[in-house]
């Protein structure tokens, strides 16, 4: 009887293989990836900034875009922002120069293509000749005001110095908070497209009793799966691998069907989500959704130079580039972009009477200032809405 049933494990195992039992070992597929398994993606939510990077996330600079030959191959850090250095970054000495770099996707490639050759330019400048400056991002794609300023604020709350800030903003405040006001979300929270689809990850996500249930099925059925692929492994008799082998397809196709069925299992409906964006705070419709933006957009800049000049640093001006990158993007996105930005920025300036308009002269004011070698800074002009 038992050499009978080895004889027939040898033939079935070579009916299936081609091959020996006792020469050859099977090998089987990896096993497909449970839900869990899937929400391990590159992005993330943070629970003050909003949408942001996992730690470690690759990120390349392409050869065409970098001066070295070779791409340029970095990580996010502990944060998820792009940067070599985990935050806080403590200041070694007095001669260092800690240069924060705040924004949306201008920022972030600012922070890799652009920040060397600001330094550079700032160490023309006598103040800044032996000192080191050390750039750090604090930027990420798709963030608005007030996210810059609340990440600004966060940071110094845990310790983080800084002597300089540059803040690119302007864009993804108009153009992305129109989006959110017409998808039912306040001009205020984190952008609509960056947001809403790491919301519906995580409802989808979010057990109900049946995919708990489901779950559980998946979980048991995949620890089972792993312990036949020891006991196989392990096994020299083809009538005991005949058995094995065959509870295990059996096993990895209830799998397989528990996993498609957890997947069409309905989600927790929206009033139940485990997170909420807040609707808008008040109807918006028209000029008036734009002029809330401005009013929004220029108060947390100012914000950010408060706090940035409460501590001793100073919000740092750059080269007047920005209309060009507005333009450029604002042909990406058509006519419908260019005739929301063109009226935020007419709202801005309609009237001098106008707390927006007020908000974005001192704004200006500040940006304006130089750097002296002595520290002191005058104003030079007034560059208007950009900075």
């Amino acid at each position: 009887m038992c050499v009978a049933a080895e004889l027939l494990g040898v033939a079935a195992y070579y009916v299936d293989t081609g091959a020996l039992f006792y020469t050859h070992r099977k090998s089987y597929p990896e096993l497909l990836a449970t839900p869990q398994d899937r929400l391990v993606v590159g992005e993330a939510l943070h629970p003050y900034f909003g949408p942001t990077h996992r730690p470690g996330t690759p990120f390349d600079i392409p050869a065409s875009l970098s001066e070295d030959a070779a791409p340029v191959r970095l990580a996010t850090n502990n944060f998820g922002f792009v940067s070599a250095h985990d935050y806080p970054v403590a200041k070694a000495g007095d001669d260092q120069v800690i240069l924060g770099i705040f924004g949306g996707s201008v920022g972030v490639w600012f922070c890799q293509l652009g920040a060397p050759r600001l330094v550079e330019r700032l160490r023309a400048n006598p103040y800044f000749k032996e000192r080191e400056i050390v750039p750090l991002c604090f930027a990420h794609e798709g963030y608005k005001q007030p996210q810059q300023a609340l990440v600004l604020a966060y940071f110094l709350s845990i310790g983080q110095r800084f002597d300089l800030v540059v803040n690119i903003d302007g864009f993804n405040d108009v153009a992305l908070s129109s989006l959110n006001n017409a998808a039912g979300m306040d001009i205020s929270m984190p952008s609509v497209q960056h947001l809403d689809p790491l919301i519906g990850l995580v409802n989808r996500s979010a057990l109900t009793p049946d995919k708990l249930e489901s779950l559980a099925s998946i979980f048991r059925d995949r620890k089972t799966l792993g312990d036949l692929t020891g006991r196989i492994a392990d096994n020299r008799s083809a009538a005991v691998n005949l058995v094995l082998d065959r509870y295990y397809l059996y096993v990895n196709a209830r799998y397989s069907r528990e996993l498609g069925r957890f997947t069409n299992l309905p989600a927790n409906p929206p009033e139940n989500a485990l997170i909420q964006s807040t609707a808008p705070t008040r109807p918006r419709e028209g000029p008036a959704v734009f002029e809330d933006i401005a009013e929004l957009w220029t108060g947390a800049s100012l914000l950010m130079d408060d706090l940035v000049e409460a501590r001793g640093g100073r919000v740092l001006p750059l080269p007047s580039a920005e209309p060009v990158l507005h333009d450029a993007a604002l042909r990406r996105r058509g006519g419908q972009g260019r005739h929301q930005y063109r009226l935020a920025l007419q709202n801005q300036h309609r009237t001098r009477l106008s707390g927006a308009h007020r908000r974005c002269a001192e704004i200006a004011r500040r940006r304006s200032r130089v750097f002296r070698r002595n520290g002191r800074v005058r104003s030079r002009r007034c560059p208007g809405l950009f900075r």
